[in-house]
């Protein structure tokens, strides 16, 4: 803060300007660490604010920029704000309560356009929506912007033509996450374009719009639509978060398999170069052999002539060849047997190989049949959902259809009643004809029966109305259960196939990593089979070069038949060669050793892989169980309500056909008729209500005994 202070200073010396004491006192509080540039209520003037944003447009320290109730003019408000078009630090700019009109907006329109970095702008208590066409520039710019995610357009006059342009510029904003838009007049087709607007916007996640005349089942829908893509903006983000653990894991596999990869070609180099350096020994060796055998040819030639004198110590020259004879038979025996105890160890390890692989075919098949009957599982349960729908459809059906029988039955109902009201005229016209001396009584007592009667009907009428009324009730309850069972299907059908979507995706990146791993189990094993053949042929070449040897010393003892110090000391050397090469022999078993241990541990991480992904599909077997546990309490649930219902319909039926089919068991005094509906009839209303708590006493009673 205080090099932005010095930037200010230094601005107003080169302009020409006196620099504001309050600006100055502010950024000194401000502190050096502090990144907050708080000019709240200061009043700043259109030179203060040129000034402002020429030291803005370059700084890298202020993030945050408030300047509520600063009574900026639109020529101030446009200075400072257009040096912030190049500003990429400032991520949240406040001008609440400073009165910007058509310029004002034409300006932050131009500034959402060229300024990417912003992340909350407050507007609150201005008059953007005053002038139309600033703000359908504004509303440009904010289609065209990538980094606004908050926007506060509390109290800005905004009429339904600016929400219907806001509306317009959401679709094509995909970054905008909350916007306040309480206390303005968008109206009902304000609502409608802004709604419109969340059917393509997949961003908006929170949107205020109280004190709007907005209705409430418009205001409904779009806190709805808010709310469905808050909920899609959570799982996007679970989403990146599991694709983004599951590529970390991956290329953390990926890296471990690299280096035991060179790890392997790093042995097999060594491995090569002993060979190599084998190889080259002997080479020099019989290099070594030939230039003795050159030596101890002229030896033999400068010789010939001792050897008449020494044949006597050629017998016993002979005896000892014949035991050296033995001895290198006893050998040849011994490396024959060395042989066949390699080729047996070679024919157990080819072996174990093709077991290994059809355990590993056989593990692959196992999954392929739990993949099967995963999809198996899947189909079965979108039939019982299926089922569930019909059933669903015929509850439907007979609702219609006892609709129908109620009506019918009140029909005839009503149709009894006016039966039963001729009968008591019939019968009040017989009581006329006989008792015609009492003709004032009757007619007084007539009046009183058709009042009782009259107010019978009533209540008959009354209680009819009662019975629609429940039956509407009745109806609208079934509607809104059936409604809420229709979503709760939905939903869990949804989750069902987003869950087994990813645990198929899942398997499939598991199945292809597990035949990744055996392709390169594979292809060592096919490196090894080479490296044991290479062996086998440089044994085959040994062998030669030994038969070769064998011969020459063949030839050897054939010519230096009179040299047996000579001889012994050949053969002391070729047994020291042969113990070299015994030597050699070994080592190379300890790297076959070695190579069965890596072999041993790269079963032992298949086994490793092949327990987990059963644990796996074991998880997923028990989720699926729980997901079936919980449709089949929502099945018995379903059952519970329409046996409820049919439970509460055969009652009132039973109710009214009893009420009406009774006998016109009337005496004749009209008086005596009775006034309030039998008590089974009550019992039967009261059981049928949906809430006891609401019902009103008078409903249940009757009317008072007194009248």
């Amino acid at each position: 803060m205080e090099a932005f202070r010095q930037t200010y200073q230094r601005l107003c010396r080169e302009g020409g300007l006196e620099p504001q004491q309050s600006v100055v006192a502010q950024l000194q509080e401000g502190g050096a660490c502090c990144s907050t540039l708080n000019l709240s209520g200061q009043g700043l003037s259109s030179d203060t604010c040129s000034v402002l944003g020429r030291a803005l447009h370059h700084d890298t320290g202020v993030t945050e920029l408030l300047l509520t109730d600063c009574m900026l003019t639109e020529e101030g408000a446009k200075l400072l704000l257009t040096g912030l078009f190049q500003n990429t630090t400032v991520k949240v700019l406040d001008l609440k309560g400073n009165n910007l009109r058509a310029e004002g907006a034409k300006v932050l329109g131009k500034l959402l356009t060229h300024n990417q970095s912003l992340n909350r702008l407050v507007l609150e208590w201005n008059a953007l929506g005053v002038w139309d066409e600033g703000f359908s520039l504004f509303c440009e710019g904010l289609a065209s912007n990538a980094g606004l995610q908050q926007l506060d357009l509390r109290n800005n006059q905004i009429s339904h033509q600016g929400a219907s342009e806001l509306a317009l510029a959401l679709k094509f904003n995909d970054t905008l996450e909350v916007l306040d838009l309480r206390w303005n007049n968008v109206g009902l087709l304000g609502g409608r374009a802004l709604l419109e607007a969340l059917q393509r916007n997949q961003s908006l996640v929170q949107l205020e719009l109280a004190g709007n005349n907005i209705p409430s089942d418009a205001l409904r829908a779009l806190e709805q639509k808010a709310a469905h893509n808050l909920d899609k903006q959570t799982t996007l983000r679970e989403n990146r978060s599991r694709s983004l653990v599951l590529c970390k894991e991956f290329n953390r596999l990926k890296e471990e398999k690299g280096w035991q990869f060179l790890r392997q070609m790093e042995t097999i180099d060594r491995q090569r170069e002993e060979m190599e350096r084998s190889s080259r020994s002997t080479s020099i060796q019989i290099g070594q052999l030939q230039e003795a055998l050159n030596d101890r040819k002229s030896t033999i030639n400068s010789l010939t002539a001792k050897l008449q004198m020494r044949e006597a110590a050629l017998a016993l020259c002979e005896q000892k060849n014949h035991q050296l004879g033995e001895r290198l038979t006893q050998l040849k025996a011994g490396e024959e047997d060395l042989k066949e105890q390699q080729n047996r160890e070679r024919m157990k390890e080819q072996e174990d190989a093709a077991l290994m692989e059809k355990k590993l075919l056989r593990e692959i098949q196992n999954l392929t049949e739990t993949n099967l009957h995963l999809r198996s599982k899947v189909v079965e349960m979108e039939h019982k959902s299926k089922c569930q729908h019909e059933q669903i459809f015929e509850l439907k059906q007979e609702l219609t259809n006892r609709m129908s029988e109620s009506k019918l039955r009140l029909a005839q109902a009503e149709d009894r009643l006016e039966m039963e009201k001729q009968r008591s005229k019939k019968v009040l016209e017989d009581m006329d004809v006989m008792r015609q001396q009492e003709v004032e009584n009757v007619n007084r007592r007539l009046d009183e029966g058709e009042r009782v009667l009259q107010e019978r009907i009533f209540r008959l009428e009354g209680q009819r109305i009662q019975l629609e009324e429940d039956l509407s009730k009745a109806k609208a309850l079934c509607i809104t259960e059936r409604t809420q069972a229709e979503e709760e299907l939905g939903r869990v059908q949804a989750q069902l196939r987003l869950e087994e979507q990813q645990r198929v995706s899942a398997l499939t990146e598991k199945l292809q990593a597990a035949r990744s791993t055996l392709q390169e189990v594979q292809l060592q094993c096919s490196q090894q089979k080479q490296m044991t053949s290479d062996l086998q042929a440089k044994n085959s070449q040994q062998r030669a070069e030994m038969d070769g040897l064998q011969r020459r010393m063949e030839d050897l003892q054939q010519e230096l038949s009179g040299k047996d110090q000579q001889r012994v000391a050949e053969v002391s050397r070729v047994r020291l060669e042969l113990q070299e090469q015994e030597g050699r022999l070994q080592a190379e078993r300890t790297a076959q050793g070695g190579l069965r241990e890596r072999v041993s541990a790269l079963e032992r991480e298949l086994k490793l892989l092949t327990s987990n992904h059963r644990e796996a599909l074991f998880d997923k077997e028990s989720q699926m169980s729980s997901m079936m546990e919980k449709l089949r309490l929502k099945e018995a649930e379903i059952q519970r309500m329409r046996e409820d219902e049919e439970h509460r319909a055969s009652c009132l039926q039973t109710a009214i056909l009893t009420y009406c089919q009774r006998p016109p068991s009337y005496p004749r005094d009209p008086l005596s008729y009775p006034r309030d509906p039998p008590s089974y009839l009550r019992d039967l209303i009261y059981r049928s209500e949906p809430d006891p708590q609401t019902r009103s006493t008078d409903q249940i009673q009757g009317p008072d005994p007194q009248t």
